[in-house]
């Protein structure tokens, strides 16, 4: 017979092991020494423990499913009940158990850290959803199209969902991408058929065009380039390559009016520029005929100076108005000299200036002795009044008899 803290042998081989519920039997050692029989039931519990530590360091170091956890504590606990070992079996139970606790802590921690995944994925894909819905009005067609192809890359990366909540996110989803889609299919299709109708437009434009660059009627023509060049914008845009190859002709029928145009003009100009010259020399010739002395050598003068004038032709437009302005000038003054003579040698309007100065000079005379009586009077006030009223009477006779002069006195 043989015993020791936690097991013994009795003398019919059986063996015992020490547990809080009293002994439990073992099992039947025949085979050697009681010894012998403890030393192997003590191997025994001492792999229980082995497996126990093996199994705690699993569950705390590893991603072991609680499922599989607990099935391997079942399986220990089975061992360890079928009291096939010798040891502190209660130590092994309270290891399983507080293992349990473990396993089911982890487990409820897991389903947290599912839920609360689950919570973040769904709040993420509402609003993935959201502006897939908002993008789906977008006209920004580029960046918006670009933007839906990013949200369904981040939405496969987002986990799974309840399958009815994952599908009913998804149908919104793809309903707005789907709509999207429609809009700048449409919208694009619509730009293409305006893009034609510019295209044809444009055609007739630079057929016009092409037509009138050797026209010579350059103001007409000129103005018209401009009307077309206004359709031609008013018209919008055609497909980028016809657009290219339409305004290339457009421009070059353009140029080719306006460079012959252009060097018509110059010729133009060198000519008016050399009139300008010719006629500053003949302005110069009639300014010296003023101040007009001789009436009438300074009108045929003139009148020759005019001649030439009228044959020379235009003059640059910006020069116009002052040469023209001396040459007026000069007209002006022998115009007057003409008037100033007619004045001077016409018989009603020197007898009408003749008469005048008779008039005056009576009302002078009269007044000049209404204020000499009025002073003998001693009536000083209706003397300075008449006085006053003098002045005035005689400054109107000293010009009308300066005008009688003009007749020769």
């Amino acid at each position: 017979m043989s015993s020791d803290r936690w097991g013994r042998v009795d003398e019919t081989g059986t063996v015992y092991v020490r547990t809080a519920d009293g002994e439990k039997v073992v099992g039947s050692w025949q085979a050697g020494s009681p010894e012998e029989a403890l030393a192997y039931f003590e191997r025994k519990y001492e792999g229980l423990v082995v497996e126990v530590g093996l199994l705690e360091r699993r569950v705390r170091t590893t991603d072991l499913s609680a499922k599989d956890a607990m099935v391997a504590i079942g399986h220990l606990r089975t061992q360890v009940d079928e009291h096939h070992a010798v040891g502190d079996l209660d130590a092994l139970r309270e290891r399983l158990d507080k293992l349990v606790a473990a396993v089911e802590a982890r487990r409820e921690e897991r389903k947290a850290a599912k839920a609360k995944q689950s919570e973040e994925a769904r709040t993420a894909k509402e609003a993935l959803v959201a502006e897939a819905e908002e993008l789906a009005a977008s006209e920004q067609w580029r960046s918006a199209g670009e933007r839906l192809r990013a949200l369904v890359d981040t939405w496969k990366g987002l986990p799974r969902l309840d399958r009815k909540t994952d599908d009913e996110l998804w149908h919104r989803f793809s309903h707005a991408r789907s709509a999207f889609s429609k809009r700048r299919k449409a919208h694009f299709a619509s730009l293409d058929a305006q893009r034609e109708d510019a295209r044809k437009v444009k055609e007739k434009l630079v057929a016009e065009a092409e037509a009138l660059s050797g026209s010579t009627d350059w103001g007409p023509t000129a103005a018209r380039y401009r009307e077309l060049m206004a359709e031609w914008k008013a018209a919008g845009r055609a497909q980028r390559e016809a657009e290219d190859e339409l305004w290339a002709r457009f421009r070059g029928a353009q140029d080719v009016f306006f460079q012959a145009r252009g060097k018509v003009f110059a010729e133009r100009d060198a000519e008016q520029q050399a009139n300008l010259t010719l006629k500053e020399e003949l302005v110069a010739e009639a300014e010296k005929l003023v101040p007009v002395t001789d009436l009438k050598a300074a009108r045929a003068a003139f009148r020759s100076v005019n001649e030439r004038w009228e044959a020379i032709g235009h003059v640059p437009r910006d020069a116009r108005p002052r040469i023209e302005g001396r040459m007026h000038a000069v007209e002006r003054a022998i115009q007057e000299a003409e008037e100033a003579e007619w004045r001077r040698t016409n018989p009603e309007a020197r007898a009408r200036a003749a008469g005048l100065t008779g008039q005056l000079q009576a009302a002078v005379d009269k007044l000049q002795e209404q204020v000499e009586k009025a002073r003998a009077a001693g009536n000083e006030a209706k003397a300075a009044k008449l006085a006053q009223e003098l002045e005035g009477r005689k400054a109107l006779l000293d010009q009308a008899l300066k005008g009688l002069e003009e007749f020769g006195g």
